[in-house]
């Protein structure tokens, strides 16, 4: 079965309003609008804000933050990086965010994975993310965040798992950076996600 490895960038639709058939895999604040299969959290603040709002489901953190959470048996630590680190800070664990590590997992769960609300990009030099202004995130004003490690840390998942077909899913005006013009990633309009599930 696919799996869906869904960002929290502002082009991902509401997932209440549609009938996901796959097994998903979300970012932090997603727990607060639709209930995925595993929810990765590397920030420590998003892993209490998931389990006082009783989200039952696995949730994936840091090694570095399980002793705090030691008492709840549904918080695992992320997968290990499959690659030999090439010591530059990008290539370092602590420095990989959540949404490379949801897809990390995907990749890991199944050959075909889908891909929802991962942006990269800011919008007017402005912080893209669909929880902006809430709880643990930025506010709205906050500067458009630099998706140098996330474009460089996502190219090597997708050239680590090459028999994997990776599909994004994304607006019209979206542009794929460079480095992810591989064999096996491909992009499609979002609404062909939305519609047809």
């Amino acid at each position: 079965m696919t799996v869906l490895a869904i960002g929290n960038g502002e082009s991902r639709f509401d997932l209440k309003l549609t009938k996901v058939k796959y097994t998903t895999i979300g970012c932090n604040g997603i727990h607060r609008d639709f209930t995925p299969n595993y929810l990765v959290c590397v920030d420590r603040r998003m892993v209490t804000e998931a389990l006082e709002k009783n989200f039952q489901n696995k949730i994936l953190t840091r090694q570095d933050w399980l002793p705090q959470f030691s008492k709840f048996k549904q918080v695992l630590p992320v997968p290990s990086l499959p690659f030999i680190e090439n010591k530059t800070k990008a290539d370092n664990p602590f420095n990989w965010g959540s949404g490379p590590y949801a897809l990390l997992l995907a990749a890991m769960l199944d050959y075909e994975v889908n891909m929802i609300g991962f942006d990269l990009y800011g919008k007017d030099k402005l912080i893209n993310n669909i929880y902006k202004g809430s709880t643990n995130y930025d506010l709205p004003s906050h500067h458009a965040i630099d998706p140098r490690y996330w474009i460089y840390q996502i190219s090597r998942i997708f050239k680590t798992f090459k028999n994997n077909a990776f599909t994004i899913f994304q607006t019209p005006d979206w542009n794929i950076p460079t480095q992810w013009n591989l064999p096996n990633v491909s992009v499609d309009i979002l609404d062909n996600l939305k519609y047809n599930n």
